[in-house]
């Protein structure tokens, strides 16, 4: 049973004011807390990505966990959950090598997300959960990536998770509670359950989050992932945890709208995200074809998001996509919203999680106006338009790309299908074709599908070595405006490759300086 450390979050401060600048949560550990701690301590809102940190923590750990961060983290997760002190060291005994593990070595393989079923579940949903190490490593790093994010301040942190990717996604929610997180922000997909979610698991109560399974007649909650406190350590008799503030995701005032309208859905407000953002969009209004009848992304003046109507709404709403400059914060401001959330510069600052050589890469790229941002449809597994870079050597490059093995051993954008005997299994267009037809998907659904998963770990800096010797290439996501990194690489002393994350922050916040010296309701 968990006691008096987790009492210690009733004894937060009150929340203050919503921060008006916020770095987005991209990618898997781009925004990391090195970044987003920084982004806070200036006064803005630093969310990190919550996307995969059991692996990236688990490879952090095989890299020898420099600095000593992530046990660090580990052992105030023990303070506070007694019930955890054991198998977190045994976590550690699984991953951790003294001084690292040799480059050319392979990482150790993390618990696959398989799921089996919840042992005396009773209710209206089949109930499943993955293996208790996915759960312990999912929820202890969650807790870490945000701890380390908060450590030493009282600034705001965020984390950002994609619903699409469901089955980590309470144990991440509920680690990161438990180390405090003061916003959640959610895309990729309609998070009309997470409010609810967030206030179960706030007095460590099971909770369950619908699975959309293929094969099924309708994705009414049949099947769901079901976490329990209480066999994490945690029970109803454990002190409240505070609730985050929910962030929505969306681009169409529709969504907004239907989540806003009802209150079992209504978040705290919403990031309203434009089809110029960086990572994954949401798919046009209307399909179109090129000449070789492949589908192609293009989004027209229909596609427009209806800022106005969603201010009607009456919740705090920032603006984000192309968003991240004095003038564009001006302007959010002007349309009623709270801020503005960016991304790309932040991405490409020299305290994201990006891999150094391809930061270099891209900035020496576009300061000669040589990147082009790709945005495409057949990319993410996830089905959703994803936007990429067009760097050599990287999986934007049809060679690097013919030449990976498909394979898929990591699993997080996997879709959820029934076999005849009525069995749960996953399959991913991205992996082997003849694996996917066999599991019943369908040829040209693995047509130019990218594994994004080892792609974005090896972005930043976390690639999987096989025996073979052969090294998972990395694939790098950024927004269509670079505009502010163009600015801010201008201002670089000679012999300077990078910028700050700190004078990133400070260029847009000048708005606000702007602002308090024309006086109020004045823009710059």
């Amino acid at each position: 049973m968990v006691n008096d450390p987790i009492s210690t979050f009733s004894g937060l401060p009150a929340q203050q004011q919503d921060p008006v600048i916020i770095s987005g949560g991209m990618g898997i550990w781009i925004s990391c807390w090195v970044m987003s701690r920084i982004v806070s301590l200036l006064g803005g809102m630093g969310i990190v990505s919550g996307t995969a940190l059991d692996i990236v923590y688990a490879r952090i750990l095989q890299q020898g966990d420099p600095g000593g961060h992530v046990r660090r983290a580990f052992a105030e997760l023990s303070r506070r959950v007694p019930a955890l002190e054991l198998p977190l060291r045994q976590l550690l005994k699984n991953y951790f090598i003294e001084n690292g593990k040799p480059a050319s070595a392979p990482f150790k393989a993390t618990p696959t997300g398989k799921l089996t079923r919840v042992p005396g579940a009773a209710g209206p949903a089949s109930l499943w959960e993955p293996n208790p190490e996915f759960q312990l490593l999912t929820l202890a790093a969650n807790f870490a990536e945000v701890w380390l994010a908060k450590e030493g301040h009282a600034g705001k942190v965020g984390i950002n998770y994609l619903r699409k990717v469901e089955r980590p996604l309470p144990w991440g929610l509920y680690g990161a509670m438990l180390a405090g997180v003061d916003y959640v922000a959610m895309g990729a997909g309609s998070p009309a359950e997470i409010p609810g979610i967030i206030d179960k698991l706030s007095r460590h109560e099971a909770a369950s989050l619908a699975l959309r399974v293929y094969g099924t007649d309708s994705n009414s909650g049949e099947f769901a992932v079901c976490i329990r406190p209480d066999t994490l350590g945690a029970g109803a008799a454990a002190p409240a945890l505070p609730k985050p503030k929910f962030l929505a995701i969306v681009s169409s005032f529709a969504l907004a709208e239907a989540l806003a309208s009802n209150p079992v859905s209504r978040p705290y407000g919403f990031i309203i995200e434009g089809s110029v953002a960086g990572g994954h969009n949401a798919p046009p209004g209307r399909k179109a074809f090129n000449k070789q009848g492949d589908a192609v992304v293009i989004y027209t003046e229909a596609d427009a998001i209806d800022v106005k109507a969603i201010a009607g709404l009456g919740l705090p709403f920032w603006m984000a996509g192309a968003y991240g400059s004095p003038e564009r914060l001006a302007e959010a401001l002007a349309l009623g919203a709270s801020g503005i959330q960016f991304g790309t510069a932040a991405a490409l600052s020299g305290q994201s999680g990006l891999a150094p050589e391809l930061r270099n890469q891209a900035l020496e790229m576009i300061s000669r106006n040589a990147l082009e941002i790709k945005t495409d449809g057949r990319t993410s597994p996830s089905g959703f338009p994803f936007k990429v870079a067009q760097i050599p050597g990287t999986l934007s490059d049809e060679k690097v790309y013919s030449a990976r093995r498909r394979v898929c051993d990591i699993g997080f954008l996997q879709s959820a299908y029934l076999t005849p005997q009525g069995d749960l299994r996953f399959r991913c267009p991205a992996e082997n074709e003849e694996e996917y037809v066999r599991k019943g998907g369908k040829v040209p659904h693995t047509k130019g599908r990218v594994c994004l998963c080892n792609g974005l770990l090896a972005t930043a800096g976390f690639p999987q070595t096989w025996a073979s010797g052969y090294k998972e290439p990395p694939i790098v996501t950024l927004g269509d405006d670079l505009t502010a990194v163009r600015r801010l690489m201008e201002t670089l002393p000679p012999g300077h490759k990078t910028y700050s994350i700190g004078k990133a922050f400070q260029y847009i916040a000048s708005a606000l300086d702007a602002q308090k010296k024309t006086g109020p309701g004045n823009n710059p």
